[in-house]
C-alpha cells in the first residue's frame, strides 16, 4: 500500500484532534470539530485551512507569456506583476485538464497554482508543449499554503503584520509580507475558495507550523476555527465554485461548467481547445451546469442520474444539505433544453425517483 503524503502541518492536525482521510494521495483533515460547525464559523467569523497539498509550478523566461497564452484559456496579457487570474487548461477537445490560478510575479515570471491531485499530470502536460525559451519547474515542495477565510479574516491576520493587508485588493497579491515572529516572508493574495473574503498565504514549509499557531492564537478572540476538507467542500459548493473531478474534467468543458468568463476565444493567441470552445461559446453548449433544489426528501449526490420523464438528461456533479440555507441542493450537468429556471426534473436517488427543480446559482452570495 502506498504511503500517504503529509503536509508540513500534519502535526497540527493531530494536536487539534482532526479526523484525517486519504485525499488524492494526501493524508488530510476532513474535519476538526464538525463540518457544520466549521462551515458556520467560516461564514460568520473565520476559518483556517491547510491547502499545502496544492501544486505550484514556476514558469519564466523570454517565452513565458507566449507559452501560457497557448496553454491557458484566459488572456494572460491582461495581468501585471502583483495580480492573479483564474484560468483553465484544456485538451484539444475542449475538455478540462485543470482549473488554476496564475500569479504574475514579475515580467515573464509566473506561478501557477494547480489542483493537488493533478500536479504531476499538469506538469507533464506543460512539459510536452514547453519551448526552449521557457523555464518550467515544479516547485510544489517549496511552498506550504494556508488560507484564512471569513468576515474576520483581515482583522485577525492584520494583527500579525505591519504590512497593510487592506491594500491587497481582490485577485491581487503582495509577494513579500513579513509576519511577526515568523522566519520567512510570504506571498499573500486576496483569493479563496469559500465565497467569503480572505487570504491565501504561500510560504516556506519550515515556517508553516509557526504561522498556523500564530493565526489560531490571534483569532481566538474572534472565534476562528481550524477547518477541514468537509467544510471546504460545502463552502465552495454553496458559492458555486467548481471542483475538478466533479464540475470539471477531461469530458467537461469550461463553457458547459459555466466558466465562460475565463475562456477568451478572441485573444490573438491560439490556445489548446480554442476552436471547440469558441464554437460552444458562440452557439451555446449542448449541456449546461445548473442548480437544482429537491422538492421530495432526499439529497442529490455526485453521479446520480437526472431525468425528465423517461429521458435521462444528465447527472448530478455535487450535492448536499446546504448548512447555510438548510436546503437540499445540488449542481447538475444537463441537456440545455431543460435548464430553464423552475424546470422540474427527477433525480434517481439509489432506487427511488425524487422530484427536484432547476434554481439559480450561486446558492450563497456574500452580502
Amino acid at each position: 500500500m502506498t504511503e500517504l503524503k503529509r503536509t508540513p502541518l500534519y502535526p497540527e492536525f493531530k494536536k487539534n484532534g482532526a479526523k484525517t482521510i486519504d485525499f488524492g494521495g494526501w493524508e488530510m483533515p476532513v474535519q476538526f470539530s464538525s463540518i457544520i460547525e466549521e462551515h458556520h464559523a467560516t461564514r460568520t467569523k473565520a476559518g483556517l485551512f491547510d491547502v499545502s497539498h496544492m501544486g505550484e509550478v514556476y514558469v519564466a523566461g523570454d517565452g513565458a507569456e507566449a507559452f501560457l497564452q497557448k496553454m491557458l484559456t484566459n488572456d494572460i496579457s491582461k495581468i501585471t506583476p502583483g495580480r492573479a487570474q483564474y484560468t483553465i487548461m484544456c485538451n484539444e477537445n475542449g475538455g478540462t485538464v485543470d482549473d488554476l490560478l496564475v500569479y504574475q510575479l514579475a515580467e515573464q515570471q509566473y506561478l501557477l497554482v494547480v489542483n493537488a491531485s493533478n500536479t504531476d499530470e499538469d506538469f507533464e502536460y506543460l512539459k510536452q508543449h514547453v519551448t526552449e525559451d521557457v523555464i518550467l519547474e515544479n516547485r510544489s515542495d517549496q511552498y506550504a499554503q494556508l488560507a484564512i477565510q471569513g468576515p474576520e479574516a483581515e482583522r485577525i491576520l492584520q494583527q500579525l503584520t505591519e504590512d497593510d493587508l487592506s491594500a491587497i485588493k481582490f485577485f491581487r497579491f503582495q509577494p513579500d509580507v513579513t509576519f511577526k515572529g515568523i522566519e520567512h516572508q510570504a506571498l499573500v493574495s486576496r483569493t479563496g475558495y469559500t465565497g467569503e473574503d480572505g487570504f491565501e498565504i504561500y510560504l516556506n514549509p519550515a515556517s508553516a507550523q509557526a504561522l498556523w499557531q500564530a493565526i489560531l492564537q490571534a483569532g481566538q478572540a474572534y472565534g476562528i476555527e481550524p477547518v477541514g476538507l468537509g467544510a471546504r467542500d460545502t463552502l465552495r459548493f454553496e458559492a458555486n465554485l467548481a471542483l475538478y473531478g466533479q464540475e470539471l474534467g477531461p469530458e467537461i468543458s469550461p463553457i458547459e461548467a459555466g466558466l465562460g468568463f475565463a475562456v477568451k476565444p478572441n485573444k490573438e493567441a491560439d490556445f489548446i481547445g480554442k476552436s471547440v470552445l469558441a464554437k460552444q461559446k458562440e452557439e451555446g453548449p449542448k449541456r449546461k451546469l445548473v442548480g437544482i433544489e429537491m422538492i421530495d426528501k432526499g439529497i442529490p449526490r455526485h453521479g446520480y442520474s437526472v431525468f425528465v420523464g423517461d429521458e435521462e438528461i444528465g447527472f448530478v456533479t455535487s450535492g448536499t444539505q446546504s448548512p447555510t440555507l438548510n436546503k437540499r441542493v445540488g449542481l447538475a450537468l444537463i441537456a440545455t433544453e431543460f435548464t430553464e429556471e423552475g424546470q422540474e426534473v427527477v433525480i434517481q436517488v439509489r432506487k427511488r425517483l425524487l422530484r427536484a427543480k432547476v434554481v439559480p446559482t450561486p446558492f450563497y452570495k456574500r452580502s
